[in-house]
């Protein structure tokens, strides 16, 4: 069979790019590997509806929902390659097989490149997190740190006094001295001391062996695209201080014929009700270039 469109990824971004494409009664496969970016965290929030709800679940119910449409296939798998013959999109899966289709929506997601700092990666998405919104109402206007790792960390550390008291672990960073007045403006604590490692819950033991007890932490990761088959595809990639993404436009078209992006793979900064807005302008505009 050549599908009408491949969809890989299959979390918040890519289910709902199938939907409106499975409504339209289009043969379409999605293809997973299984690893949803938000997997470390327990409860989605933000999202209207599901605030609070279980992130796994949402996931599932998708799964469930879009499985009901006749035309839509599943694959559980990782896609190695893709070759692009006479208009049509060859994908191999695991190595061992492959699936032909017309267009793809790519919905992969991104991979977070975290400090390397003793404790962070064993509580990320626990304790410590990478947006206020999804997870700083949560924390009760508490003790929240911020660790210092890139540029962005500095407009992170102007929103953060919303959620909280606030404390900058600049962990050998240096910010400009107009800067620090501004976080001091702003209620800001500053912290020159670098962090030696995590413990407990959050509290952070600095190198001098001192320790402070937050009730938070944030960091901003780096995003990366992991997947060396999405450059080979030749799609124009973007890249700022809070890492890459899949250039597209208003459409979730990117730069190559017949290739469109959705979700965290093609915006910085996502979160689970912009994936899913991704997702479904996604679908409906590779249905609309099956016709157009």
């Amino acid at each position: 069979m050549i599908y009408d469109v491949a969809i890989i990824g299959g979390s918040y971004a890519g289910l709902a790019a199938g939907l409106p494409l499975a409504r339209a009664r289009k043969n379409i496969v999605v293809i997973d590997a299984g690893q949803r970016r938000n997997r470390f965290a327990k409860f989605s929030h933000g999202f209207l509806t599901q605030d609070g709800t279980d992130a796994t679940e949402i996931a599932r119910v998708g799964k469930q929902q879009l499985l009901q449409y006749e035309t839509v296939a599943w694959q559980d798998g990782s896609v190695k390659r893709i070759e692009k013959r006479d208009d049509q999109f060859h994908i191999c899966i695991d190595a061992t097989h492959a699936v032909i289709a017309k267009k793809i929506i790519i919905a992969t997601g991104v991979t977070d490149q975290l400090p390397n700092i003793k404790g962070l990666v064993e509580r990320w998405g626990e304790t410590i997190f990478h947006c206020p919104y999804c997870h700083g109402y949560e924390l009760n206007q508490g003790s929240i740190g911020l660790i210092a790792s890139s540029e962005h960390s500095v407009h992170m550390g102007m929103m953060l006094p919303d959620w909280g008291s606030v404390t900058f672990f600049l962990n050998n960073q240096s910010i400009e001295t107009d800067v620090r007045e501004q976080l001091i403006a702003r209620g800001v604590s500053i912290e020159d001391r670098p962090i030696k490692e995590i413990i407990e819950q959050s509290t952070l033991v600095l190198e001098d062996d001192s320790k402070m007890k937050m009730d938070g932490i944030f960091v901003t990761s780096k995003c990366l695209i992991s997947q060396d088959w999405i450059y080979k595809l030749g799609c124009e990639i973007e890249q700022n201080i809070m890492g890459e993404m899949i250039k597209t436009n208003a459409l979730k078209e990117t730069s190559e014929m017949g290739i469109f992006a959705c979700g965290d793979v093609a915006r910085l900064g996502g979160s689970v009700s912009l994936a899913v807005g991704d997702g479904t302008m996604a679908g409906v505009a590779a249905h609309r270039s099956l016709i157009f």
